[in-house]
């Protein structure tokens, strides 16, 4: 025993001071394991034949405003016809970039994919530091979940501008969470909070969020020296989020006479049905499910107990204690991932391609969840029994990462392959087979108006609007197209089975794909439409 005591503690000592190292250098180590989360997806796809790509059709439409941004100088998905058919503006900014320096447009992606998802995790870690102080060890856990969780691992791959987002939405939090929140920080949680807006538009609800939470001190006190002080630090937040918040909105005014795109509009009106069909409590679940599955659903029973001790602070704030026993500084992040999981419910209640419209409140389960196990562990009377539990907890986090990462890649594999089996084969055989300026009636626009740029009639209302009001109509959605001189329509025959079923189609060309068959789905097919029938 007298042996083995010094080695335990020398094992204890090395991996503190491994700890102390990692933490003076987090962006590094979060940007090495980012690095290789998303180099094991790419090169697991790259071995079983899979050539590069985007898992998303969206990614594409991304591609081609960015290509055309750059070529042009117009925000268009077809030349000269510029539109609003982005909710994320700022990623199609920085990806035009990469067309304006002449880079390889999937690798500038996929870096750019990289920088978010290590600027997510460090995020992560400076949230965990000022809301769980003195715990580093715990602050790198946070941080590196986050750069190895699948979905947001996913969703750096991916092409589209979920990394972003969830890395400066966790970054505002880390900000806002400090006290006191002087009227400089405010400034900059504000111009971020702008560039937030500008990747989703739903980024407004956090920055709306930080500024009541302004307002609490005075709410308490009501004294005149309070009123001022919120007032400064909410002007200097509401200053640096117009700067990026402006441009957001005259661009969309400017295209489209509204304040926010057409996919915003047209979203939501597609996936109505659902907010008719299930009671709120059931979309809401139905929403969160996907953020939870993965290693984090071990950090489950530690999440809700931090929300207990946040809102317990948070109650104590309000009637002047200001501090608790133990617990997050702030009930922010919690009120932000309620807030935000409950419009997604109430407003476009999809789980579909991972739960990608609520990976952003991921970062904010790990974190909170960390720290209320931590927390919960820290109760144990027994000290052998914790750190016995705190061994099975990391060693099951450990494994439940690695098997869901490989999950996550095959998933990644899968969604890739699908895209170009369907999307992109029929974008190359429309860019042969089709006249230059054969008018090309969709509903997935992305592949192939970057592939072929055809003009487009959108039946998902991105780049035509005046479709959104009719979207579920098939019969008006045909009076529409053939109105306005539509030569071919491509779909799956499944999306729209009584237009394609209509006797003045002609099939010309059906992908062949079984990957998409052995998934109960149909080919995507390409129909003519003969004039005079």
């Amino acid at each position: 025993m007298s042996d083995r005591k010094p080695l335990r503690d020398r094992a204890r000592s090395a991996l503190q001071d491994g700890v102390a190292t990692l933490n003076q250098h987090p962006v590094i180590f979060f940007g090495l394991v980012a690095l290789a989360g998303m180099a094991a997806y790419r090169i697991y796809a790259s071995g079983i034949g899979v050539p590069m790509g985007f898992p998303l059709d969206d990614a594409w439409i991304h591609q081609t405003y960015a290509r055309n941004l750059a070529q042009s100088g117009q925000f268009a998905f077809i030349p000269g016809r510029p539109s609003a058919g982005s909710t994320a503006p700022l990623w199609t900014w920085l990806i035009a970039l990469g067309y304006l320096l002449r880079l390889p447009y999937a690798g500038w992606t996929l870096f750019l994919g990289w920088i978010s998802l290590t600027a997510a995790a460090w995020g992560a870690w400076r949230l965990c530091t000022a809301l769980f102080p003195g715990r580093p060890a715990l602050a790198l856990a946070a941080g590196s979940f986050c750069a190895v969780e699948w979905h947001l691992v996913w969703a750096a791959v991916s092409g589209m501008e979920t990394a972003l987002f969830c890395a400066l939405a966790v970054i505002i939090l880390s900000l806002a969470v400090e006290s006191p929140l002087y009227p400089w920080r405010a400034l900059v949680i504000g111009l971020l909070g702008g560039a937030l807006t500008l990747t989703r538009p739903e980024g407004a609800v956090l920055v709306a969020l930080v500024g009541a939470n302004l307002w609490i001190p005075w709410l308490q006190v009501r004294a005149a020296r309070g009123v001022r002080g919120a007032l400064i630090t909410s002007l200097a937040l509401l200053a640096g989020w117009l700067a990026g918040a402006i441009p957001f909105l005259v661009l969309n005014i400017v295209m489209s006479s509204t304040p926010f795109p057409n996919t915003f509009y047209a979203k939501q009106l597609e996936y109505s049905i659902l907010a008719e069909t299930y009671p709120l409590l059931t979309r809401w679940l139905r929403v969160l499910y996907p953020t939870i599955a993965g290693a984090q659903i071990l950090l489950l029973p530690g999440f809700l107990w931090a929300g207990m001790l946040a809102a317990q602070y948070s109650l104590a704030r309000w009637r002047g204690k200001i501090s608790v026993a133990e617990g997050p500084a702030s009930a922010l992040p919690l009120l932000y991932w309620l807030l935000f999981s409950i419009i997604y419910a109430v407003r476009l209640p999809v789980n579909y391609q991972h739960g990608r419209y609520l990976m952003p409140i991921i970062p904010l389960y790990i974190v909170l969840g960390l720290g209320g196990t931590a927390l919960l562990l820290g109760r144990l009377r027994s000290e052998y029994f914790r750190r016995l539990l705190q061994s099975a907890l990391l060693w099951a986090g450990i494994l439940l990462s690695i098997g869901f990462s490989a999950l996550g890649a095959r998933a990644y594999t899968d969604d890739l392959r699908f895209i170009n089996d369907e999307m992109v084969t029929v974008a190359r055989w429309l860019n042969t087979h089709t006249p230059a300026n054969a008018l090309i009636a969709t509903h997935d626009i992305g592949a192939i108006g970057y592939f072929t740029q055809r003009p487009l009639l959108d039946l998902a209302g991105l780049i035509s609007p005046e479709v959104i009001p009719i979207l579920r109509d098939e019969d008006a959605l045909w009076e529409w197209l053939t109105a306005n001189g539509a030569q071919y329509l491509v779909t799956f025959p499944s999306w729209y089975p009584r237009m394609t079923a209509r006797p003045e189609l002609e099939l010309v060309f059906q992908t062949d794909s079984a990957f998409t068959r052995a998934y109960g789905e149909d080919n995507m097919a390409v129909y003519r439409i003969r004039p005079g029938r």
